[in-house]
């Protein structure tokens, strides 16, 4: 598939088990473009391999977490984590989309999907999450989907802003 064809193709969301192939090389995304910007320089598949193992995803399956994949004409695009902090508390992980899908609606298409599983699958009342202060396009995103910053919640080494959601 084509750039255009990324442009002009609907996009869709839905769960996919964080072990499929395409779960997988979204992930692998995402850390390869977290560690760049973290580190100001490139990566490779041995240090994006090490930080998986320090990182796992494993725990974003049923019943303590899900994770979602975004499409765009079949073709894997993003992807969104769910894990379960408590009985009503969850938190999101893992957000990344593609550079050739920003700017479609797929990061608020997949939060939104998630926040659904949230409360249907889980019962989650709250969601929470960490980011960065490097990742502006991200805090600013969470802000427009209702997001409010919050005091500490965790001690993610990474993590510089908190925030939390209450589900209507």
């Amino acid at each position: 598939m084509t750039t255009h064809d990324l442009r002009t193709a609907e996009w869709t969301a839905a769960p996919l088990p964080v072990s499929h192939p395409d779960s997988v090389a979204l992930i692998r995304r995402y850390y390869a473009e977290l560690i760049a910007r973290y580190y100001g320089r490139p990566t490779d598949d041995a240090e994006i391999s090490e930080v998986i193992a320090e990182e796992p995803s494993d725990d974003l399956v049923p019943p303590t977490g899900i994770f979602a994949v975004a499409r765009i004409g079949g073709t894997p695009v993003g992807c969104l984590g769910l894990r379960m902090l408590d009985a009503g508390t969850a938190e999101l992980t893992r957000m990344f989309v593609a550079p050739e899908a920003r700017g479609r609606g797929v990061a608020a298409g997949l939060i939104a999907t998630v926040e659904g599983l949230a409360r249907s699958t889980f019962g989650s009342r709250v969601i929470r999450l960490d980011t960065r202060a490097d990742l502006v396009e991200a805090r600013a995103l969470y802000a427009r989907q209702g997001y409010r910053e919050i005091e500490r919640y965790n001690d993610s080494p990474y993590a510089d802003h908190w925030f939390e959601k209450t589900l209507g």
